[in-house]
């Protein structure tokens, strides 16, 4: 399904061909369209500049993981039916959201995210680790303003060698894969159009380099994963919430479900 919002150069995307998914599958990434109106990308982004506004001086903007345990709002999004209809194409009927995060990378200073794989820092938490990440283009996401790189294929490697970052006041994350194990010249970049979204798979390499420019490039990962994951919550070191948010448990019980909040 494919329709104009009032703003006809702002179309919804809601199909899912088996063309992407098959790309998808193979290079374990896939850029798409927009799944909101503008209307609700709006909202969101004067939701999100309230939110990052309210921030302690002490937390940057980069930092806003799991938002949705705070913010009930956010499951407008996370749990939109159009979301889902997406989502079902890649992972079935059966769907948890694992987690979601805004990385704003504010203009001149922001944050690089170095080479990882999600799925790495995720470790044994989720068996097997299936999760799909939703990646929504709040800002325009350029080159510029350092939108994010991957390396097609990268989701089918395992046992990648890390290395702690050289200057971790300048990244994210304070450990990234070696730079023997990269061949930068294999990566693409997803740059994007507001409100525009990709996807990736839980072991595609990514990253991206640092905001010196003078836009905010500002994303909300939002990652979700078939019910037939089990989540291992007691062998983390924090409290983590999952959601059943369309069709039912995979895992015989062994997942405990937080209840989706109203919104």
């Amino acid at each position: 399904m494919t329709y104009s919002n009032t703003d006809e150069s702002w179309e919804v995307e809601t199909t899912v061909s088996d063309e992407q998914v098959a790309f998808y599958k193979e290079n374990g990434y896939l850029k798409f369209g927009r799944i909101f109106t503008k209307a609700e990308l709006d909202e969101l982004r004067d939701y999100v500049d309230e939110m990052i506004a309210a921030l302690p001086n002490d937390k940057r903007p980069e930092q806003m993981d799991v938002p949705h345990f705070e913010h009930p709002f956010l499951f407008k999004y996370l749990a939109h039916p159009h979301v889902l209809d997406v989502i079902e194409r890649f992972i079935g009927p059966d769907i948890a959201l694992w987690s979601s995060h805004f990385i704003s990378k504010r203009t001149r200073d922001g944050l690089a995210v170095p080479w990882h794989q999600d799925g790495v820092y995720w470790g044994k938490i989720l068996e097997p680790m299936h999760v799909i990440t939703m990646w929504l283009a709040v800002d325009e996401s350029t080159v510029e303003n350092s939108c994010m790189r991957v390396i097609g294929g990268s989701h089918r490697l395992r046992d990648l060698y890390y290395e702690n970052v050289k200057d971790t006041a300048k990244n994210l994350f304070n450990r990234e894969v070696i730079a023997e194990d990269i061949d930068e010249s294999q990566s693409a970049d997803l740059e994007l159009k507001v409100g525009e979204c990709h996807f990736h798979e839980a072991f595609t390499l990514h990253s991206s380099s640092p905001n010196t420019s003078q836009k905010r490039r500002c994303g909300y990962t939002m990652r979700y994963m078939p019910t037939s994951c089990r989540f291992n919550g007691v062998t983390w070191k924090r409290k983590h919430h999952i959601y059943l948010l369309r069709g039912e448990d995979r895992t015989e019980g062994f997942n405990t479900y937080t209840p989706v909040p109203k919104f």
